[in-house]
Order: C-alpha cells, then structure tokens, then sequence
C-alpha cells in the first residue's frame, strides 16, 4: 500500500506489512463477579483473575526502553526509522509529500530570512540529529513562489474575516500571517485561500504554549523560541487518507485521482513558522492595531496590516507515493471468530514523536505482550482480537483510512468495536467515544488505581470534571452520565478512529491521560525522549496505567457473554444533542433580532471611533421556525427502545439458563451492526465520505465534533431548507437504530 505523500526525495512503492491479517501472536490453541458488565458471576471471577495475570506482566521499565528506542531517530513516513520501528514491532507482536525547498524572507521594508530549522538543545540528545529530519513544513498545502503583502489574521478563522471585513481590510493576493489556535490548522490555509490570499503562514505564539504558559525548554516543558510545530493541512473536513483514492483502499492497482483533481489538497502554499520567526513579521506589519483578543505574546504591538511588510515564501515538494507500514496482528476468537475488538495507535511522528504518537504506543506494545504471553499459557479470546499500528496518521489517517476502506465490507460485519489512543501524558482519564459504551467503559477505569493518587482513575476523572465544570463556559451540552459514570465525550477527528466510526459506522473509543503535563512542543523536533522523561512521564507509570485500561476494554469485550452496552447513556445523550439544536435555533433568532434593531437605530454608526472606522455587520434574514417535530419523536421512541432494550440485557446478563443462549447471540448480532444504522450512504452536505448522522468533525473546527452535524451546521450557516431535510434523515437513522434494538429482543 503507498499513498501520495509530498517530500524531499523518491521511495519505491512497497508492500504494506501485515496487509491480510498476520498471526502475529501465536498459532491458534485449544480453548484452555457479575460487577462486570455482561459476564455472569462465575465468569466476571475468571475474567478477574485473568486481569491479574495481564497486569503482571507490564513493566515501566520496559516502556521507557521502548520509547527511548523508537524515539531514538527521526520517524516521518518513509524514513529509514520509521520502517524500522514497524519491524520491531512487528517482531514484538509475533515475540507477543515531503518539501524539496521552502524558504520565508521579509523584503520590505526591511530584509530577514526566517531559519525554518529547529537548531540542538542543551541536555536533548537527539535534537542534534538535523540530517534525517525534514523541514519544518506543512503537508499536502500547494507548492509556489509568490512575493506579497502581509496581513495578520489572528487564528485565520471565519469570525477573524468577518472582522476584517468590518475593518475595509481583504486579504486578496496578499499573504495571510495567522497564529495556531481557534481551529485546525488545515483551514487556516483553506479559509485564507477562499478569501483570496495566495500565501498563509502558520506560527506557534509564545502567549499560547510558549513562554506565556510557563518555562521554555530546556528549564521547563514549554515552546522554546525556534521549535515549529508541523502538520497535515489536507481538508479532512471532507475525507481522511490518501487523497488520491478517496473511498478505496490505496493498493496497487488502485484508481487514483490526479493531482489536480483531489479535493483535500490546497491550492495555496502555506508553512509553518516558529515564533522568532514570526516577530520580524509581524514587527514589519503597520495598518490598524489589532484587537485585544488578537494580540498575542510576543513584545511588540500587534498590527493588521496590509504592508508596509512584503514577504518572499517558496515551497516546493516532490510529490511522490510513498510506503506506509501498518502492522496488522490477530488472536482468532475461538467462540466467536467473526466478532473482532480492534485495537490501533499509530507509530509515524513529525520528527522523534516521544509523546505524539510512541507515548500511546508503547502502552498498546505492552498490552500486546501481556495478552501474547496469556496466550502462550493457553488462553483463548471468546471474540477475536486484532491489534494495529498505523502508518502515515500525521499526513492525513493514511494507514488506518486505507487499510479501513480496503477491508470495509468484512468491518462491516466483524468490527464490534475500535478502541483508539495516540498520545498520552499524565493526569487524568480523557475518553471519547460512542456512547453506548460509556457506562461499560466506566466500569474499567473504576477497576484501574491512578499510580499518584491511589483512587480509581475513574474517581479521579469525576474529581477533574466536577472541579473544571465550575469555571467552564457550557457549549454544547456534554454527554449523559448517571452518577459515578464517566463523562464521555464525543468524538470529531485527528486521530485514527475516524474511518472507522464516521465512515464504517463501528462504535469507537479514543482514550488517554492528560492534564498535568509540560508540553510546549507538539508536533516539533523537541517532542523527544529526554522532553517527556522529564515533563510529561518520568516514571513511565501512566503508559503502564493506559495498558491496564485499554487492555481491560480488550479483554473484557472479547470475553463477554454479552457485548458491554448500555443503550439509555446513548438516548440520553441524543436528547441532550437534540435539545441544544432547540437553543442554537432560538438564540441565533434572537440574536438575529437585536441585530435587526441595532441596525435600524444606527447603534453601530454612533459607536464607531472615528479614527478607526468599523462597518456594521452584515444585516441576516429574520430566523425561521424550525420543523423539530420528526427529530423529537424520534428521540422519544429512542428513549422508550433504550429503556425496554436495557431491561432485557440485564435479564440476559443475570440469566445462567442455557436456553438464553439465541437470545444473548441475537442480542451480540444485533450489536455489532447496531452503530451502522445511523449512517446515510449520501453522507453529510457536500461531503459524503462522513456518513454517521450523530458525530463528525465540524466543516469549520476541523478536529472538534459536531453533534448532529447535518442539522447543526445548516442551522449555523443558515441553510433552512437543508435544515429541515436533515432533520428528516437523521430522524430516520434514530427509527432505524431503535428498530433494530426492537428486533433484538422480540420474541422469535
């Protein structure tokens, strides 16, 4: 497998590792406290005891090694080191577009050429090894050489050019400075592109991660001075992978669109600048001062420009396919073979990747040891388990998005469930995911002690929620949780779940621990071994705490009688996502109102200062009533199926009778499907590759989700009519989902 994928020099296209399904663990062996949700009491002690022997086997010590190796030299895609961690780990599993030339110089109204390099740090040993690494640049933006006027559009953001536009200020053949924040960094380069820019430069300020948090590294854990913080800018708001064979798996033989013709890729050129680097430029900026919020760190006044700053930038790529190695391992199931827990994190990283990605990768390599050497002791899977590391997630999702598309139609019918990390600190339990599996997921991280505090992490992350949800503005109305539950949250895009959930429509789980952690220098060459043991893990305990969660979900899903579920926590929380739609629509229409009235009192004309003259916004149509009748009814039929569905699992759970046997497997089928039906094969407005009608990345947040998204963001972008379509379709997809939930438990 090789997707297109920009950069310095040309590979040859190579096989992708383990693309069927390696036996990575051991050949297949004979078969050898009712707390735990869907085992019954006999089997929730055997399941117990099997944790045990699991956690006996992960070592700190070990991960720490691990880490340090396969942190040890630069890991993109393509390069040396990057196959070579694949092939360690494969040995483990079976033991258990790149830049020619880029370049930014400031020609008036002074001359300064930006270092576009991260040069060594004292005590980072391998921040001296500059030979291997690429540039820091910004994937699948456009190659160019153009020579314009500077302005500075703070976080590039639709409401940043609405503010322009309110100041007279276009960016129209002018180059667009904007800083990280707001939004995903790939529509930064988009939004400026369709606001005429033919250029974007994208710096880290000091304000955001930089000194304005805490000490630079080396003394503290923060963004020192020159580091850059890479990126994809493919617009995966439309589809994730390789962006030349959208929907099919990039194997050889494959249809592949030209270049031209692939809609994730940007027309502009754009790059990413450290903060020394950006201070000249924006130093060099005259024009209005820009708005309080838009100032950053940095000790100079902050400008909007246009001009007097010109600025020179060259990006020029090789664009090539290159290998990606995903290793792909699996333990046959020997009850139910054809239902697979699967298990991913991916292993490329921009530069060294200690956190980003190998943090969570090392905890999955140790869950894998651990359930090979169970094996090995001659124990069986109920359900079978397959374990992933992806290639090519930092350009775009690569290897899990092919691998996903090429394998859909078996996912389709095997795939229970897909449980996702990629970095991971300190702190506490951040989760994810679809929201069946809330209450079951709970149900682990209660049985996991914190290795600081020596309460459960599940009591731990209760205490973080109740304690921040006092000082936290409330957007979105969070996830249900019944007491003593986690909160889970939903889930948009960034890492490798996304094929699975948004577009296969396999329920998922993203995990990790954060909060308490050093860490200034994401995606840069200082993302390293000796940053994270001394700011992010130095005991290497929460890599050890993240196996014994992440293995707990494996074990206990593949060993269940029943498919942990609970159907109530996902009504529950469909109501809420339901309810806020009933609040978007109502506030915008008044809003919508006061503005009329401002307008028509020329408020704003006698509010403007003079001397920097401001436009009023824009006037919008009045807010229509919107038709929530289908979506409502929907929610309650969903509630009353939760409810009746709840009731006889928990009879099936508690039930010892043989005869329950066809009710408990019509019960499994049904939930291995039972995600798929709140997908659409049409897909969202405009991008039809994100086909779940309750989660997806926002057309303009990039990684943050949209609840609801077709509703949501036609009631945001007021498009009425296609408002009240979607609230058609995703109504239908909630009668399905309750539907088939009805049929599980019919009589036969």
């Amino acid at each position: 497998m090789a997707a297109v994928f920009p950069r310095v020099s040309s590979a040859a296209i190579a096989a992708l590792v383990g693309l069927g399904m390696a036996a990575a663990f051991a050949a297949d062996l004979p078969p050898g406290t009712n707390d735990l949700e869907g085992f019954s009491s006999a089997a929730a002690a055997t399941e117990a005891q099997l944790e045990q022997r699991f956690d006996a086997d992960l070592s700190a010590a070990e991960l720490r090694s691990w880490l340090e190796q396969m942190s040890s030299a630069p890991n993109h895609v393509g390069s040396p080191h990057d196959k070579a961690n694949a092939e360690f780990e494969l040995a483990k599993f079976k033991e258990y577009p790149t830049p020619k030339e880029v370049s930014v110089e400031l020609v008036a109204p002074t001359h300064f050429k930006a270092l576009l390099s991260e040069p060594p740090i004292e005590g980072d040993r391998t921040s001296t090894q500059t030979r291997d690494e690429l540039p820091p640049y910004n994937v699948y933006g456009a190659d160019g050489d153009v020579t314009a006027e500077l302005v500075y559009v703070n976080q590039g953001m639709p409401d940043d050019y609405k503010e322009l536009e309110r100041e007279g200020i276009s960016v129209k053949g002018k180059i667009a400075l904007t800083r990280y924040g707001g939004g995903w960094r790939g529509l930064k380069p988009k939004l400026a592109y369709e606001h005429g820019a033919v250029g974007c430069l994208i710096y880290s300020d000091p304000r955001d991660d930089g000194y304005g948090v805490g000490d630079p590294y080396p003394k503290g854990g923060f963004r020192p001075p020159n580091a850059v913080q890479r990126g994809s800018v493919q617009d995966l708001t439309l589809y994730s992978g390789d962006p030349l064979t959208p929907g099919v798996g990039a194997v050889p033989g494959a249809k592949r669109l030209a270049l031209k013709d692939a809609k994730t890729l940007l027309k502009i050129p754009v790059l990413p600048i450290s903060y020394a680097d950006a201070e000249p430029l924006l130093a060099a900026l005259g024009g209005r001062v820009a708005p309080p919020s838009w100032r950053g760190g940095l000790p100079l006044t902050y400008h909007v420009g246009p001009g007097p700053a010109q600025v020179h930038m060259k990006v020029l790529s090789e664009w090539t396919q290159k290998p990606i190695y995903d290793v792909v391992a699996k333990i046959r199931g020997s009850e139910q073979p054809d239902q697979w827990i699967i298990r991913g994190n991916h292993h490329d990283g921009w530069v060294f990747g200690a956190l980003d990605p190998l943090a969570g990768q090392i905890a999955l390599m140790a869950e894998a040891k651990s359930i090979g050497k169970l094996v090995q002791q001659g124990w069986r899977p109920r359900r079978t388990l397959v374990y992933n590391s992806w290639d090519g997630e930092e350009p775009g999702l690569l290897g899990s998005t092919e691998w996903a598309e090429q394998h859909a139609a078996e996912l389709k019918v095997k795939a229970v469930l897909y449980v996702n990390s990629d970095t991971n600190g300190r702190g506490f339990l951040q989760a994810e995911g679809s929201h069946a599996v809330q209450h079951f997921l709970s149900e682990v991280a209660r049985d996991v002690k914190d290795p600081e505090t020596g309460v459960s992490v599940l009591a731990r992350a209760i205490a973080e929620r109740r304690v921040s949800s006092l000082d936290s503005p409330r957007g979105e109305s969070a996830a249900h949780a019944a007491a003593g539950d986690l909160q889970l949250g939903a889930l948009g895009s960034g890492s490798d779940y996304t094929p699975f959930l948004q577009h296969l429509g396999i329920s998922s789980i993203n995990l990790g621990f954060e909060g308490e952690v050093q860490y200034g220098v994401y995606h840069s060459a200082y993302d390293s071994f000796d940053h994270f043991r001394r700011f992010v893990d130095p005991t290497f305990e929460y890599g050890v705490t993240l196996a014994k969660v992440a293995g707990r979900i494996m074990l206990r899903a593949a060993q269940a009688d029943l498919i942990p579920a609970r159907e109530g926590d996902f009504a529950a929380s469909i109501a809420g996502y339901a309810e806020d739609l009933h609040k978007l629509a109502d506030s915008m229409r008044t809003k919508t109102t006061e503005l009329s009235k401002l307008l028509d009192d020329e408020s704003y004309k006698l509010t403007s200062n003079p001397d920097t003259p401001r436009a009023a916004p824009a006037r919008v149509a009045d807010v229509p009533y919107l038709n929530f009748a289908a979506l409502d009814n929907a929610v309650v039929k969903l509630e009353q199926s939760a409810k009746a569905f709840d009731k006889e699992y928990a009879r099936l759970d508690a039930s010892s009778d043989p005869s329950s046997k066809l009710a408990r497997d019509r019960v499994n089928a049904a939930l291995t499907v039972l995600e798929q039906s709140l997908m659409d094969a049409h897909g969202l407005p405009g991008r039809e590759w994100y086909q779940h009608m309750i989660y997806a990345p926002g057309l303009h947040t990039g990684y943050g989700v949209k609840t609801l998204p077709g509703i949501r963001e036609a009631i945001e972008e007021r498009r009425w009519d296609e408002a009240n379509q979607y609230m058609g379709v995703v109504s239908h997809a909630l009668n399905a989902y309750s539907e088939r939930m009805d049929r599980a438990i019919a009589a036969p």
